[in-house]
């Protein structure tokens, strides 16, 4: 992504933000209002709910403005990564206003007072419901076309508080039609609803901090891109680094001809990387080399034959990079091996049955893991 695309996705999701602060801001003051002449805790939890989205979107402002710093000799793959701690941030506040919530409402069942709903209360509600759901379904649609998760957990939240509002018009609907009180256990479970969403959206933040595997479709439409390259018979070993929603650095391995030149391979390597950025924006950092015998018939049979045999095992996916070096004796290739208990064990066992297979040859090969698809 060039540095004006950076620029002007960090604008939409500031604007988008600020829109956010004074919808929040002023449906926080008419239902504080509006909650404290009715004497509904329900309706007053809900205004502090919105101040705390507001807060949200202050966060979101600040992690993009710190996400979009350019590089720098101390973070030289840049500050990207800053928006998974905003949105980290944005999931605290909302547990810690479920939590909030939750202990007012058990505090209302064990006290509970009478609340006075007038026709006024009721529309000021059944309006922030509607305002709510739009804004929660503007802030997830703006957040995924512009890749922001902090936008995305805002959003959501805002949804919750449209269920909020919901329920509180629910309860008050209740209560003059039949004099049956049910808000605060009303507001109890909407409570427990909210920290349950938001220790899912902490969930999914801490795992793309960790890092996920990357998508099984994109991967192949990389893989592909890379093989459309003139001479390139194959791309394995392809790894991804995600340094922010729009920093993606990769590393893979391509399989060429034995016979190509070092001026050819240079050449390749340069064609792989333009066309990978330009089609997918994404870095190719490293390109690994992997030579195929083109010289002699017998290495297709030798091949064939010790990819069966590997993958006899269940746990190995793959064997590439293979290559015989039939004057020093020597038969060199990967394997693929699963995410599985024991997978070293499996390498070293499958690897004797291919030397007893070639006693003679030396072999020469490496244990690499299913990092993508």
């Amino acid at each position: 992504m060039s540095r004006n695309d950076r620029e002007n996705r960090g604008k939409v999701i500031i604007r988008t933000s600020i829109i956010g602060i004074i919808t929040n801001v002023l449906l926080a003051g008419f239902k504080l209002v509006v909650g404290l002449i009715s004497g509904s805790i329900a309706i007053v939890l809900d205004a502090v709910n919105n101040l705390s989205d507001a807060l949200s979107s202050v966060i979101t402002i600040i992690g993009t403005a710190l996400a979009g710093k350019a590089p720098d000799k101390k973070h030289p793959y840049g500050y990207g990564r800053i928006e998974y701690l905003s949105a980290m941030v944005i999931s605290i506040i909302v547990m810690y206003a479920g939590v909030t919530s939750l202990i007012e409402s058990v505090k209302s069942i064990l006290h509970p007072e009478t609340a006075n709903y007038t026709t006024v209360t009721l529309i000021i509600v059944a309006v922030a419901v509607v305002v709510k759901l739009l804004l929660g379904q503007f802030f997830i649609n703006t957040g995924k076309k512009v890749s922001s998760d902090s936008l995305v957990a805002s959003g959501t939240d805002a949804r919750f508080d449209s269920i909020i509002s919901a329920a509180t018009l629910v309860a008050a609907v209740i209560f003059l039609a039949t004099g049956l009180s049910i808000e605060a256990y009303l507001a109890a479970v909407i409570a427990i609803v909210m920290i349950k969403s938001a220790m899912e959206m902490l969930r999914d933040t801490i795992s793309e901090i960790l890092g996920e595997r990357i998508d099984p479709a994109l991967s192949t439409e990389v893989k592909n891109t890379i093989k459309s390259i003139e001479g390139v018979q194959g791309a394995y070993d392809l790894i991804f680094s995600d340094y922010g929603p729009d920093r993606v650095l990769a590393s893979v391995h391509i399989e060429i001809p034995d016979t190509f030149t070092a001026d050819k391979i240079d050449e390749i390597t340069r064609q792989i990387q333009d066309k990978v950025y330009t089609e997918h924006n994404i870095s190719l950092i490293s390109i690994g080399i992997y030579s195929v015998n083109t010289k002699d018939e017998d290495t297709i049979a030798m091949r064939t034959a010790i990819s069966k045999a590997a993958t006899a095992h269940k746990e190995v996916l793959q064997m590439h990079g293979f290559f015989v070096d039939f004057v020093r004796k020597v038969i060199r290739f990967d394997l693929v091996i699963d995410f599985v208990p024991g997978n070293h064990d499996i390498f070293k066992n499958t690897i004797k049955e291919i030397q007893a297979m070639y006693p003679e040859y030396q072999i020469v090969a490496n244990m690499d893991v299913s990092y993508s698809d």
